[in-house]
C-alpha cells in the first residue's frame, strides 16, 4: 500500500486537532506550522475533511478548525477515505467487482484479503489513540514485530 502525502498530512492534521481539544478552534496556520505541512495544501485537505463531516470550521478572527465528532469516534480509516476515497482499489474499482479467469481467479481473494488486513489496523486506531500516544494492543503488537520494520524489494 502506498500512503500519499495527502493522507499522511490529513492524519497528522487531525491528530493536531484532537490534541488541541474542542474548547476553541485551532488556526490552520498553527496546524501547518506544528506539523510542517504547506498551508495551501492543508487548507484543501481540511476542506475535504469538512465535506466528509470530520472537521468543522469557523471563519474570522476567532475562527479555525476543530473535530466535528469526538476523537474516539474518528479512525485513521475515516480520514484516509475522506481525502483519498476507498482504502483499497484494483484498477480504480472495488476488489469485489473484479473478475479474473483461469489461473488468476484466486487473485480477487488476495485483493479482498489485503483490504481486510488494512482495515484491521486503520479502522481500529482512533485519533484519541494517536493523540494519547497509545495504540490498540493488536496494532502495537504488529509494530513491535521486528519483521514489520524490514523493507523488502
Amino acid at each position: 500500500m502506498r500512503i500519499s502525502a495527502k493522507a499522511d498530512y490529513a492524519v497528522r492534521a487531525a491528530i493536531e486537532l484532537a490534541a488541541a481539544g474542542t474548547e476553541r478552534p485551532t488556526k490552520g496556520d498553527a496546524v501547518a506550522q506544528a506539523q510542517n505541512i504547506p498551508l495551501k495544501f492543508l487548507e484543501n485537505i481540511l476542506a475535504d475533511m469538512r465535506h466528509a463531516g470530520l472537521v468543522t470550521s469557523r471563519r474570522g478572527a476567532e475562527g479555525g478548525y476543530w473535530l466535528a465528532r469526538p476523537a474516539e469516534e474518528i479512525t485513521v480509516a475515516d480520514i484516509i477515505r475522506a481525502v483519498e476515497g476507498p482504502l483499497a482499489s484494483v484498477r480504480g474499482g472495488r476488489p469485489e467487482d473484479v473478475e479474473y479467469a483461469g489461473s488468476a481467479e484466486p487473485l480477487q481473494r488476495v485483493w479482498i484479503s489485503v483490504r481486510a488486513a488494512l482495515r484491521s489496523v486503520v479502522e481500529e486506531v482512533t485519533l484519541a489513540d494517536l493523540a494519547a500516544g497509545k495504540l490498540p494492543k493488536g496494532v502495537e503488537a504488529l509494530a513491535k514485530d521486528p519483521e514489520a520494520w524490514v523493507t523488502r524489494r
